[in-house]
């Protein structure tokens, strides 16, 4: 687990840190590739640049997020913003879990992408990568 991600775990109340352990144990698992760090104070893991998933304390519980999860067609994950691909799912216990929809969601961050990337330079505008 990145160093920045540990502290920011550490941070957190018992049961929020076993959850945020967790996740980031199987992102790490899962997405080997993927640089993380903490990002607009928040864990995030990137590939190739792009933000992928993350976690954050919100007053929900943990939000899990996947920027590109709105198209991942999954009924687990609560698509959020309308002018964006994200989609998210709460947790507030580790048993909330379910692990074969989390290893299904980030097999399909990492199939499935728009380029967050470069949003600025195309001025707002999304583009899938392919």
């Amino acid at each position: 687990m990145h160093p920045e991600i540990h502290a920011y775990n550490d941070k957190l109340e018992a049961k929020q840190k076993v959850v945020c352990d967790f996740l980031a144990e199987e992102i790490d698992r899962e997405l080997t590739e993927a640089e993380s760090k903490v990002w607009h104070a928040h864990p995030v893991w990137f590939l190739d640049g792009n933000p992928i998933v993350g976690y954050s304390k919100q007053k929900p519980g943990i939000r899990l997020m996947f920027w590109s999860g709105a198209d991942f067609e999954e009924a687990g994950l609560d698509v959020v913003g309308k002018k964006f691909k994200d989609a998210s799912i709460f947790y507030n216990e580790r048993s909330d879990i379910d692990q074969a929809d989390l290893q299904r969601w980030l097999k399909k961050s990492r199939e499935i992408q728009w380029d967050y990337k470069n949003l600025a330079k195309r001025k707002g505008r999304l583009e899938r990568i392919e």
